[in-house]
């Protein structure tokens, strides 16, 4: 009885901790993307400033 309780708590402590790492990774994900969209566009912005300013 003991030993199926123990299994049952041991299920939902994994559980818990694979959604937590589940949806920090997924948000991390998406946060990377961003980064790479800012980098880019960032990116541009300094080269259609810098082909100006030797205009």
């Amino acid at each position: 009885m003991i030993r199926d309780f123990l299994f049952l708590i041991l299920f939902v402590v994994l559980l818990v901790a694979w959604l937590i790492v589940w949806a920090a990774l997924h948000l991390a994900g998406g946060f990377i993307h961003l980064l790479l969209i800012f980098a880019v566009i960032a990116l541009l912005i300094h080269l259609l400033r810098g082909a100006r300013r030797r205009a």
